[in-house]
């Protein structure tokens, strides 16, 4: 019996598929039409590729033996018929876990030695690397070679307290954090710093992606945890102890790694079970349970809804026993539904909209190139018919006209290139601004503001100066981008009325989403200036990796923003390449026809009937391209699941195509298709 958030995942999933196959489609038609150039086929890769490997991340907090990974068992695998991840008593994910599913890649376990820490090498620079990391196959159809395989997340060494404060383990200013010290002077640690399970699991295959993290030391450790992946999460699952409700430890982790409000946060109250009292009935249970639920939900702050107490031990075994009535019992379902309902609409919303674009703007683009072809059929139909009992001289001088104005339209290849040369120069200046020799020099700039301070006095305002100055460089370069929108406006402007083209300017990209992801990143960071972190950012090497941390984040916003405006800039000059490729063949067309005609008496009629059939060809076209297009809008904007409800219907050229089977829909692209035939119809009874 498959879960809730496993259903919508499933349709979600299904949704993606079809949504690629009708946008595979319409790209399939415009490129065989010649009707995409590089900007616009990149457009169409980049949505592809978000499609096929959009993640939903979900992280699970907690510190030690708090279920966590029980819970995680009994939400996505239980349907495995055991326990994917080890969850036995006592302290058993010892580093941070990732499941997720790489198609390209054997199932396996892939491991990161502790040691790489002291490289000073952040999680995000060894991903791209094999060298760092241990790999252990792993065989999905033999439980008892996973739990074995699985069981080296548990896995700790011993170290000296030297070694153990290098790893960031240890720090002799807070020893209630420390591990504790055994008869021979060692401590235990983690023996990974990072775990990567790729395995073949239908959740994982659909695009979920699960993080499973250890407790308060290892969090605070590990600045690719609070700094990288719990922040670009989805939703955070902080799992609490029924019984004991929120420690210190726990309180410690929720101030410091997850009191962000930009994070979607619920809260779990695991082993519920462990509240049963024979002396007590079960109402009694059940008022004590709720007296937990709101106490938790005060002391951290969030709404009383956002806060679950249930049972995952029960939830797992229930489930692996297919008994339905003890799975209500466990309380479980209630979470499930929480996170599919909450999360699952919103990454459907922002995919949504990021197909619609696509497809619009390939829509308009398509037609606005088709119309300025069937705008040189027109002509040349035109200049035949009006051959009609015309003689030879005639022929002569049409073809003079003709040649002349190809001389005439030549002479804009002087005013393209400096309009090119302007472009790019601009597109330079912007570029630059947004290059990692800036991102560098700015973050070097803070590291000398910082650097030999006790306690990183004046970090948080020196951290606070870099953010709004890398905030004015992105408004700076949106700004530029605006004079290059004015600028192309005006010369396009001028070319289209001295030589005919029909060139537009799409309104440049805004950089706000880049200026709040680099909010979220001021939120995540500037908390290591304060004075509860001050002291870890005093540690050997931790400095660096934060360093490196963050020069990483900012480097994706910023190359982000970068490609962003260069694929605008591309689609902006791609058109004047198309456009201009397709007057020179209107020329060579209307040459060759008339040529023709000079040559044979009897050709003329031919030709006009030849040229009336292109014309037909590009109406039908038009309603193919519209017929596709709609049908890849409709199919972005119905719901996960409904994609079924799509029937396949014929367009013009024989082509097949699912429609949206809601009324309204089928009709709005019937009656464009109906128009395209009357109007290809009434041409040929015309000619």
């Amino acid at each position: 019996m498959k879960t809730v958030i496993a259903r919508q995942l499933d349709a979600l999933a299904g949704w993606r598929a079809a949504v690629d196959k009708r946008v595979q489609a319409l790209a399939a038609l415009l490129a065989a039409s010649d009707l995409l150039d590089d900007a616009a086929s990149a457009q169409i890769v980049a949505l592809r590729e978000r499609l096929a490997s959009d993640k939903l991340v979900l992280a699970f907090v907690a510190e030690f033996s708090r279920g966590k990974s029980e819970l995680i068992n009994a939400i996505f695998f239980a349907d495995a018929g055991r326990r994917v991840l080890p969850a036995t008593p006592g302290r058993t994910t010892m580093c941070p876990v990732e499941l997720r599913h790489e198609a390209g890649l054997p199932p396996r376990l892939s491991l990161l030695p502790m040691e790489t820490r002291l490289r000073g090498l952040s999680l995000a620079e060894l991903r791209g690397r094999e060298e760092p990391w241990q790999h252990v196959p792993l065989e999905p159809r033999n439980p008892q070679a996973l739990t074995q395989a699985l069981a080296a997340v548990t896995r700790t060494q011993r170290v000296t307290v030297e070694r153990a404060t290098a790893l960031g383990f240890w720090n002799a200013e807070q020893p209630e954090d420390n591990p504790p010290q055994g008869p021979d002077g060692l401590v235990e640690v983690p023996a990974w710093r990072h775990a990567l399970i790729n395995y073949p699991h239908p959740l994982l295959e659909a695009g979920l992606v699960v993080i499973d993290t250890p407790g308060l030391n290892a969090i605070g450790a590990e600045p690719e945890l609070t700094l990288g992946l719990l922040p670009t999460a989805h939703a955070v699952v902080f799992v609490l102890a029924a019984d004991t409700g929120v420690t210190r430890t726990d309180l410690a982790i929720w101030r410091d790694h997850l009191g962000g409000a930009s994070l979607e946060r619920f809260v779990v109250l695991n082993k519920i079970d462990t509240l049963v009292d024979p002396l007590a009935t079960a109402d009694e249970v059940a008022e004590q349970i709720e007296q937990q639920r709101e106490g938790t939900a005060a002391t951290l702050k969030i709404p009383l809804a956002r806060v679950f107490a249930l049972s995952a031990r029960n939830a797992l075994s229930a489930r692996v026993g297919h008994d339905a009535e003890a799975v209500a019992a466990s309380r479980i379902p209630p979470l499930e539904r929480s996170l599919a309902l909450e999360l699952m609409p919103r990454r459907h919303e922002l995919l949504v909209a990021a197909a619609v674009a696509v497809v619009q703007q390939l829509h308009g683009g398509a037609l606005h190139r088709l119309s300025d072809r069937r705008r040189h059929t027109a002509e040349q139909l035109f200049e035949l018919r009006g051959l009609r009992g015309k003689s030879s001289s005639k022929l002569v001088r049409m073809l003079e006209r003709v040649e002349a104005e190809a001389a005439e339209f030549e002479h804009c290849t002087a005013r393209l290139a400096a309009l090119r040369s302007v472009q790019m120069r601009q597109l330079r200046e912007m570029t630059t601004r947004l290059s990692n020799d800036t991102l560098r020099r700015e973050v070097a700039q803070l590291q000398e503001r910082t650097a030999g301070r006790p306690f990183n006095l004046g970090g948080k305002s020196a951290f606070g100066g870099l953010v709004e100055r890398l905030r004015a460089v992105l408004s700076a370069a949106e700004r530029q981008a605006d004079e290059m929108r004015q600028m192309l406006e005006a010369s396009f402007t001028q070319l289209n009325t001295e030589f005919g083209f029909a060139l537009v300017v799409g309104p440049a990209p805004g950089l706000e989403s880049y200026r709040r992801e680099l909010k979220l990143i001021e939120d995540n960071y500037s908390r290591y200036f304060g004075f509860h972190q001050a002291w870890r950012m005093a540690q050997p090497g931790f400095a660096e990796q934060f360093r490196r941390m963050l020069l990483s984040k900012l480097r994706v916003i910023f190359e982000n923003a970068a490609a962003e405006l260069e694929l605008w800039s591309k689609a902006s000059s791609g058109q004047i390449e198309m456009q201009l490729r397709e007057r020179r063949r209107g020329f060579a067309r209307r040459r060759e026809s008339l040529e023709r005609v000079q040559s044979a008496a009897g050709e003329l009629e031919l030709r006009i009937a030849e040229v009336q059939q292109q014309e037909d060809h590009l109406v039908a076209l038009i309603g193919r391209i519209d017929a596709l297009a709609a049908n890849a809008v409709s199919a972005a904007r119905c719901a996960p699941g409904e994609e079924e409800m799509l029937v396949d219907a014929i367009v013009p050229g024989g082509q097949v195509a699912s429609l949206p089977a809601t009324a309204a829909e089928s009709r709005r692209v019937e009656t464009r298709l109906d128009e395209a035939a009357a109007l290809a119809g009434a041409r040929q009874d015309a000619a």
